[in-house]
């Protein structure tokens, strides 16, 4: 007969740190849309230029429990003036254990960031389309290579590459 440790964690009952990781919850915690030329941008001819602003931060909230915020800001400009700025900040919940400091500010710098990517670009289209815009649909990231990218300037810069956490429990 197993005991309650055994059933619900096999890895913990045998004594071993196997890597975990759970998505816990997945949220929306800020949206922002502003139009700030309409109506006058709908008469106009639509020469849309788009500047896209990705940022991630994470911060732990227990033990082994970890929010990821995932930042997407799109600064839409049609003939040389504002047509729209659109700002989501997707956020998840992620428990995760078992691992390096250093695989764990991987997971936390794109793994999670990957997996909440759908959502905001989805939220992303969604207030685009509902401020009267045609549909924004934001190509695939590859978080992979962000996250080498900046590992690499960190490196050049001397700063240490190692996650650690400062007092706030925001991950560097």
């Amino acid at each position: 007969m197993k005991n309650k440790a055994q059933t619900e964690n096999p890895a913990s009952a045998a004594g071993t740190n196997a890597p975990h990781f759970e998505i816990h919850r997945v949220y929306v915690k800020d949206l922002s849309f502003e139009a700030p030329n309409t109506p006058h941008t709908f008469g106009e001819e639509w020469k849309p230029e788009v500047q896209l602003n990705l940022e991630t931060k994470s911060n732990r909230l227990q033990d082994n429990q970890h929010e990821v915020v995932l930042t997407i800001t799109a600064n839409v400009t049609s003939n040389g003036k504002s047509a729209f700025l659109v700002e989501v900040h997707q956020a998840g919940i992620f428990v995760i254990s078992g691992l390096e400091p250093d695989q764990l500010h991987h997971t936390l710098g794109s793994f999670c960031p990957n997996i909440l990517f759908p959502y905001a670009r989805e939220a992303v289209s969604d207030l685009v389309v509902r401020g009267g815009f045609p549909q924004l649909l934001l190509a695939p990231v590859n978080f992979d290579a962000l996250y080498t990218q900046h590992m690499e300037e960190q490196k050049k810069q001397g700063k240490q590459t190692v996650s650690t956490e400062d007092s706030d429990g925001k991950v560097h």
